[in-house]
């Protein structure tokens, strides 16, 4: 097994970060699903967006790739019988499909690697049935889906990923008769949520918001277009994080008005004390001033806690991270992941139920770290290297392959230096 030393040094430049994982993956399904012909562009292949290509693929959808851009010719993609769909490690991917699936009243089979297959799908085992939809499981992957979704009200709570809420309204405006979402407790990540309605409006399907969830006219039909998919604000908390403790980076492709959640990065690095600064042509300059802790919800914003834990670990005082228990679920436990690979530079933390406790230190020592196949936490513990005494060496460096393929290739622009060892 490879690993990666990264070496002490401060980040300086200018940087476009890749088009947004979120928003490519809805894109894709959207345009899969119309009928017609679509362009989505630029779109980088991760293997989480591979995920979801290979498997509009198999439901019918014809997909060519050119460089990174994607031309879908959708079709009546439920042509498709008794398939197997292989989701990869992506929770998106399987989320968003399950009741697209059912919608289409397929036999599918879902199966996934690494973590996937333990991740939860309790929300569709639960509220499928009730609406004509079989769900033969053991509680994770392989999950077995007969029978057509029918319309409906759709009860379920708001305290869990958006990923299961999208994948309904992706479905919902699919079947034949009128639906609602009625959320039972408010909903968390709601940025995602309206990323999911702008894009399903983009490809001609409306949703509209109700007191307590979503109303959803049966009968809509998607529509084909030609789509730009926005720069990643997950991806480049890193690269604020790196600025933040160390440097000068400026980015020039992200939207201020986007419906990412972790747009919210903007205004968490400014609480810091880092220079943030909005520049006149919309491009975004994060350089490095004093730090301080700060108090953190991140209950609309965990995958951006591995990048802000890094940046809490070098901050003058004491910063507290809230409200990310889900963590624990995703490709590892984040929450432990972190507070293992800090404590190991060095730094002072202190693991709770749903969150972390940060003591800030001057620098950390640098050594060895585990990557925990997780590409969140293999890019924070990279970053941890700016403020570092000596190089941290960071276990399966290829799981960035997920997410952000090139985040090493960008951090060599910005004047990172890194080592493959070979294992």
């Amino acid at each position: 097994m490879n690993k990666i030393r990264v070496y002490p040094g401060s980040l300086n430049g200018t940087l476009s970060m890749p088009p947004s994982k979120s928003a490519a993956h809805r894109a894709i399904i959207c345009a899969s699903l119309a009928k017609g012909k679509s362009i989505i562009q630029p779109v980088e292949l991760s293997n989480d967006i591979k995920a979801t290509i290979d498997c509009m693929k198999q439901l019918g959808a014809k997909i060519d790739i050119e460089k990174n851009v994607l031309k879908i010719s959708g079709t009546e993609i439920f042509s498709a019988k008794n398939i197997l769909l292989d989701c990869g490690e992506s929770g998106s991917t399987l989320r968003f499909l399950i009741p697209v699936a059912a919608a289409g009243g397929i036999s599918v089979q879902f199966t996934g690697h690494g973590k996937l297959p333990e991740r939860p799908i309790g929300v569709f085992t639960d509220c499928l049935p009730k609406h004509g939809t079989e769900c033969i499981t053991q509680g994770g992957l392989p999950l077995q889906i007969n029978g057509k979704l029918k319309s409906g009200v759709f009860e379920i709570p708001g305290n869990i990923s958006s990923q299961f809420i999208t994948g309904l309204l992706l479905a919902l405006p699919l079947l034949d008769g009128d639906s609602e979402i009625v959320l039972t407790s408010p909903a968390q990540s709601i940025g995602y949520i309206d990323m999911t309605t702008n894009i399903m409006k983009d490809f001609g399907v409306d949703i509209l918001k109700t007191k307590n969830g979503w109303f959803i006219k049966g009968g809509q039909h998607y529509k084909p277009k030609s789509f730009t998919v926005e720069g990643d604000w997950s991806q480049a908390a890193f690269f604020m994080a790196a600025a933040a403790l160390g440097g000068k980076i400026t980015i020039d492709n992200l939207d201020i008005n986007s419906a990412q959640g972790d747009k919210e990065c903007f205004e968490i690095y400014s609480r810091f004390g880092a220079d943030v600064i909005l520049e006149d042509d919309g491009r975004i300059t994060v350089i490095h001033n004093k730090l301080r802790g700060i108090e953190i919800n991140a209950e609309n914003i965990p995958d951006m806690v591995p990048a802000l834990a890094v940046t809490a670990a070098l901050c003058e005082g004491t910063t507290t991270i809230k409200g990310a228990a889900r963590l624990r679920i995703k490709e590892c436990d984040r929450l432990a992941a972190m507070a293992d690979g800090l404590s190991r530079l060095g730094a002072d933390v202190t693991e709770l139920e749903d969150g972390l406790i940060i003591k800030g230190i001057s620098s950390l020592n640098g050594g060895e770290v585990k990557g925990f196949n997780d590409h969140r936490i293999v890019m924070s513990m990279a970053v941890a290297a700016v403020m570092s005494k000596e190089a941290i060496i960071i276990s399966e460096p290829e799981s960035i392959n997920k997410s952000y393929p090139t985040f090493f290739e960008d951090h060599k622009k910005l004047g990172g230096h890194t080592d493959v060892i070979l294992g």
